[in-house]
């Protein structure tokens, strides 16, 4: 019965990551929690940082640094310890292919 439950349990964990690794709208859908402080597709209005348009590499390494503790926030180390790899470089993805306006 424990390795029915177990294979069925490791059955939907692999088709749960295979849709997010397959899904086209993956970084859009991630980024719409960022919008409140970096605004809409990584555009801001206020002080913070806009996001859109910088390269991807940047944006993906920043990611890291929070969720490491390399650099210094007041939420982002909380919120990037929330996104595995491939959610990072999805992100990462969407806000460097956004225009700058």
């Amino acid at each position: 019965m424990y390795r029915t439950l177990i294979a069925l349990m490791c059955a939907l964990y692999g088709s749960f990551a295979m849709a997010q690794a397959t899904d086209p709208n993956l970084g859009r859908n991630l980024a719409a929690a960022c919008a409140i402080c970096h605004g809409t597709n990584g555009v801001n209005a206020g002080g913070l940082p806009h996001l859109a348009g910088l390269p991807r590499e940047y944006i993906a390494q920043q990611l890291r640094d929070f969720r490491d503790g390399k650099r210094p926030a007041t939420i982002m180390h909380q919120i990037s310890k929330g996104y595995t790899e491939s959610q990072i470089e999805a992100l990462a993805a969407f806000f460097a292919a956004q225009p700058t306006r």
